[in-house]
């Protein structure tokens, strides 16, 4: 579609951006009320399970629907992801038990899924990577934007109203997205000479199912050395086996084996695969140190995300100019990495809200210098007609590192959790509750729940209720379970810091070849390194 005329592309960019901001609020308006929720759902030790559902969804739908939406265009699959989304998002509120809400977010999850996928490849249909640039820049700015009145928004709505609204408010605006996606954007042919790969598809789906259900429930619903635990894994690594096997015979594979054979392609996934891990694993439980650790209410909290996503705005829009107008785009990466780092390592050592703000406001550094980078390096490396699946699969490398790093940190932090409080308890310094009436003991010992941080208004309906002699004690008691709480999250805060060094490390190895300013024909060798013909002026590579 880089033949259209530029009216014509702005037309449905303004279709394209209409989607993506209708995923993406969504997203960011239930991240700052879902502990709320959860609280009040019940079943907390099942928080992240609404997190990875979501993630495990969204990661099978992507890789599927980028070779999908190479053979019969992206259209269907943006209107079919709205479709999805919205009834999952309808349903999430509705649910009256976490089992629901886990289930209902599946469903959502395979819309965003499918709608996320379509949406950054179709940029890339409609722009050469040299003007690409900016435009990936405007798209991440959009996301930003959902992010700095989503989390506040949801904050505000959790506190105020009934937290059903949280998924139903923005529906509307699914429905008028998907209204302009239909009148604007172009169909385009069915490639004929393409066919389904149904056998790679089906063992790359069980493949990650097996993956992310084994690091989902390590540590948590089972060991780690468990039977179960241990066959999961097994299953994963068959999968792998069979699906290398069938892909390399396949005539159309869900996932070419050749694009691994490109270090610029490699690199940038296994990048986004750590970056992700990082960011996501520690990222999401921040509101836990916020609400849980600090006592701030839902609104507020989402008020400290806000420097985050405003940094990242202003930073993303000029990182695709920037790299729109000299076609470099490696000192980007360089220079966002070690911001996010910093930033992980503030989080890991905050014992305040000040701390916490200071640590968005460089993650935001960070993020709006490297996020609109790695999409860019995949879809430049590859051929035009391998960009939706070449885009699938780095977006399937960032899900499975985001699904891996949030079950992985909320196996760190239960675990570490669990310790300090058995620490604390073996050790006599927890409240002595002795002394009190076999009753009154009884009451007390129900609120050796770290879930209680989360639930704010309860927990001062609760304090209010207790009979003035053991207020104290209870005071006592919640102390104790906040720095436990603030404990444990410096363990999952510094587990994420490590993972974002490598990635940064990596990043120093990412080589960097010229953006194609045009149509033309483009080879990309196994060692990184582009052999165009017929080409436009494109950028020299930096050195």
């Amino acid at each position: 579609m880089e033949h259209l005329t530029q009216k014509k592309k702005v037309t449905i960019m303004i279709a394209l951006m209409a989607a993506m901001f209708f995923a993406a609020i969504n997203q960011t308006i239930v991240g700052t009320a879902m502990p709320r929720i959860i609280a009040m759902l019940g079943g907390i030790e099942h928080y992240t399970w609404v997190i990875t559902i979501y993630m495990l969804t969204s990661t099978i739908a992507t890789v599927l629907v980028g070779k999908l939406s190479d053979i019969y265009g992206r259209k269907p699959f943006l209107l079919a992801g709205i479709v999805i989304f919205i009834i999952g998002a309808f349903l999430s509120g509705l649910s009256t038990d976490i089992f629901q809400m886990i289930t209902y977010r599946g469903i959502q999850g395979l819309g965003g899924g499918i709608l996320m996928s379509a949406t950054v490849t179709a940029v890339g249909d409609l722009f050469a990577p040299r003007e690409r640039a900016k435009w990936t820049g405007i798209m991440m700015a959009i996301f930003g934007f959902s992010s700095v009145i989503g989390p506040t928004l949801g904050g505000f709505m959790v506190d105020h109203m009934a937290w059903k609204w949280i998924f139903w408010i923005f529906l509307p605006f699914g429905i008028v997205a998907f209204f302009m996606i239909w009148k604007m954007f172009p169909k385009t042919a069915r490639s004929t000479s393409e066919s389904i790969d149904y056998l790679g598809s089906i063992f790359l789906s069980l493949t990650i199912v097996a993956l992310l259900l084994g690091f989902s429930w390590a540590g948590t619903k089972y060991e780690w050395g468990s039977p179960e635990i241990l066959s999961l894994f097994g299953a994963s690594i068959l999968g792998v086996i069979i699906l290398i096997l069938i892909e390399r015979k396949a005539k159309s594979p869900v996932l070419p084996l050749s694009l691994f054979k490109n270090s610029i392609v490699t690199i940038s996934m296994v990048v986004g695969f750590l970056m992700n891990a990082g960011m996501m694993g520690a990222m999401i439980y921040l509101p836990f140190f916020v609400q849980g650790v600090e006592g701030v209410s839902p609104t507020n909290s989402g008020f400290i995300n806000m420097p985050m996503s405003l940094a990242m705005i202003v930073l993303s829009t000029l990182v695709g100019r920037w790299i729109s107008k000299s076609g470099k785009y490696k000192r980007y990466a360089l220079m966002g990495m070690p911001f996010m780092v910093v930033a992980m390592i503030i989080m890991a050592f905050m014992s305040n809200i000040a701390m916490a703000v200071v640590s968005m406001i460089v993650f935001g550094i960070g993020l709006g210098l490297s996020m609109p980078v790695f999409t860019l390096t995949v879809q430049n490396a590859v051929a035009p007609s391998m960009l939706g699946v070449a885009t699938a699969t780095n977006t399937l490398f960032r899900n499975l590192g985001g699904t891996i790093g949030i079950a992985i940190m909320g196996t760190i932090m239960n675990t570490s959790l669990t310790n300090k409080l058995e620490a604390v308890v073996s050790s006599g310094k927890s409240p002595d509750l002795t002394k009190l009436d076999p009753e009154s003991a009884k009451q007390l010992s129900a609120f050796m729940n770290p879930q209680m941080l989360l639930d704010q208004p309860k927990l001062k309906e609760l304090h209010a209720t207790l009979p003035e002699q053991i207020q104290p004690l209870f005071n006592q008691l919640i102390e104790m379970l906040r720095n436990a709480l603030s404990d444990s999250l410096t363990v999952v805060f510094l587990s994420g810091t490590a993972l974002l060094v490598v990635a940064a490390l990596l990043v120093l190895f990412l080589k960097e070849i010229p953006l194609r300013s045009g149509e033309k024909k483009i080879e990309v060798t196994a060692e990184g390194k582009s052999e165009s013909k017929n080409l436009e002026k494109s950028v020299p590579a930096a050195h």
